[in-house]
């Protein structure tokens, strides 16, 4: 009887042990909230449909290469490394077009992101990276250029849904050429892939006609406060 006591009070100890490391683990991981992407609101863009007008960002589409969240490092080391959005391979040169239409916050090239262009569209903000072409000024004023692919644009320019940005390239920290398209809703990290199929969810009722109704969507966002970004 004392030793099936003490076997019960044992178990019980390693049980609460085991609950407490538990706890404690889950408190590291970063937090998570989820907001609903109806709410989303820009002056131009924003309509009941939702995402039904958005464009894919990449012509000549070949595969997503890595997925957003942790990873192995891309460049051989051993650690792991927060990735900070969707990784999308096609040919180099191909053209690179806008998801949605906003304002040229950022245009840049001397960072792992390499050659990119930061998007703003109400509360959402989209990155592009490792493009073709450099960054240069004019009166004080900062412009991405990509000559051989005939673009042009400069921060504070107002870029419509599916304009041609830019093209894939491998500027920056990349082992090829890809797409590296980030996200952020209200300055918080957004995967890329929730946001696409619920786009294609839409745009395929939409195609077909379909009286039903269009479900709102559940984004979860990564506090990016808690998640630095270490790589592209």
């Amino acid at each position: 009887m004392i030793n099936r006591q003490q076997k019960v009070a044992l178990s019980g100890a390693t049980l609460l042990a085991l609950g407490l490391n538990i706890v404690s683990f889950i408190t590291l991981l970063p937090k998570a909230e989820v907001v609903i992407a109806r709410e989303i609101q820009s002056s131009k863009t924003a309509k009941s449909s939702g995402w039904l007008a958005a464009s894919f960002p990449v012509e000549n589409f070949q595969a997503y290469t890595s997925a957003f969240g942790y990873r192995r490092s891309a460049t051989g080391g051993t650690g792991w490394e927060f990735h900070s959005g969707l990784d999308i391979a096609a040919p180099q040169g191909s053209y690179i077009r806008n998801w949605w239409a906003g304002t040229v916050m950022k245009v840049g090239d001397k960072n792992a992101c390499g050659t990119h262009i930061v998007i703003k569209s109400g509360e959402w903000e989209h990155t592009y990276c490792h493009m073709e072409g450099y960054v240069d000024s004019a009166n004080g004023r900062r412009y991405f250029i990509d000559r051989p692919g005939g673009i042009q644009i400069w921060e504070g320019q107002t870029i419509p849904t599916g304009a041609r940005i830019g093209r894939v390239g491998m500027t920056g920290r990349t082992t090829g050429p890809h797409l590296h398209w980030g996200m952020k809703y209200a300055n918080n990290y957004v995967d890329p892939a929730m946001v696409l199929r619920e786009m294609f969810s839409q745009q395929q009722v939409a195609r077909g006609r379909s009286n039903a109704n269009i479900q709102q969507s559940q984004v979860i966002i990564q506090e990016s406060s808690n998640t630095p970004n270490f790589g592209y």
